[in-house]
């Protein structure tokens, strides 16, 4: 069988290419990011009764893998990279049906001028994410402290301390809010975004992270994820 579904809203969010998204929802909390419905969904009695919940589900297409096939197994960067299992012993974004699920908390609904938009945080979704579906996060039913977790049995620690350049530190102080940023590029490098099978055997590449309008450029030594440059991000033809 198959089936059709529509976009009900779409996300805003910091992260403009797939490259340095938490790999788990809620492992950054200080990413925030709007859900805006769409029409005809787009109307405020749609979400009456949501604020009184602290967290919500949402349900999303990884839309930029829809031509990508699927595997039966993948490597989890949780697993080095290295060692497999099977897709549904995972949660790859690369998958038969490409549908994402993400707990994110759920900051504020403001329902202005036709706009019906969710403030949402510690979220680990992409600029322009279709979003199939929300349901509110109930605690009895959904938080299950005793339930086993296979691999990965507790959240990543911190992997990187994160230090600014010079350049860097001047660069981000003649920004409007430079508090924000800053907090939001500890946050995301800390976790050491980098590709699972790269570990130290790299230690000159030089990375870059789209935050915003900003390239976040960076390199990692001795457990120190040095941020060397911020620069204005060019659009690419038919991106965000």
């Amino acid at each position: 069988m198959k089936f059709e579904f529509e976009t009900i809203g779409v996300i805003h969010s910091p992260f403009k290419e797939k490259f340095g998204i938490p790999r788990q929802p809620g492992l950054v909390s200080q990413v925030q990011a709007t859900l805006e419905l769409v029409p005809p969904f787009n109307r405020p009695k749609a979400v009456s009764g949501l604020e009184g919940y602290s967290h919500i589900w949402i349900q999303f297409v990884f839309h930029q893998n829809i031509n990508r096939d699927w595997q039966p197994t993948v490597r989890p960067p949780r697993l080095g990279g290295n060692k497999r299992v099977g897709v549904f012993a995972s949660r790859s974004p690369f998958r038969p049906n490409p549908i994402g699920l993400s707990v994110v908390a759920l900051d504020d609904i403001r329902c202005d001028s036709g706009k019906v938009e969710l403030l949402i945080s510690g979220v680990d979704l992409m600029e322009g994410t279709p979003v199939l579906d929300i349901k509110p996060y109930i605690p009895y039913v959904e938080s299950l402290p005793e339930a086993r977790s296979g691999f990965a049995p507790s959240a990543p620690a911190p992997k990187l301390v994160v230090h600014l350049t010079p350049p860097a530190e001047k660069q981000l102080e003649s920004m409007l809010d430079p508090s924000k940023l800053r907090k939001l590029i500890e946050a995301v490098l800390e976790t050491d975004p980098r590709p699972a099978y790269v570990g130290a055997s790299r230690p000159d590449k030089v990375y870059g992270i789209r935050l915003y309008d900003w390239d976040v450029r960076w390199r990692v030594r001795d457990l120190t994820a040095e941020v060397l440059e911020l620069v204005e991000a060019q659009l690419k033809p038919g991106k965000p």
